[in-house]
């Protein structure tokens, strides 16, 4: 392989990467804006307050989106073996 193919692979990779983890961490980033906002408004400060509603929007994005993500990585896995050169 030449260096543009090896550059151009990890390109791809590091695109994959950010498409499966993406929504994953936008519902994390969501929940914790609005807890952060119902934190404010209500002066509770209690720090658990955050992390339980977070865990739970990722983990039903994970259940929503999980077949969606390992199919991504599947097809980019199968590219890459595909374009391998013979040894």
């Amino acid at each position: 392989m030449s260096q543009t193919e090896v550059l151009e692979l990890g390109r791809q990779a590091l695109v994959v990467a950010l498409q499966v983890s993406m929504p994953l961490l936008l519902a994390a980033l969501v929940v914790g804006l609005l807890v952060s906002v119902f934190q404010a408004v209500t002066q509770i400060q209690e720090m658990t307050l955050q992390f339980i509603p977070k865990m739970i929007a990722v983990a039903l994005v994970f259940l929503a989106m999980g077949g969606w993500m390992l199919t991504q990585m599947v097809e980019f896995t199968k590219r890459v073996l595909m374009n391998l050169p013979p040894g």
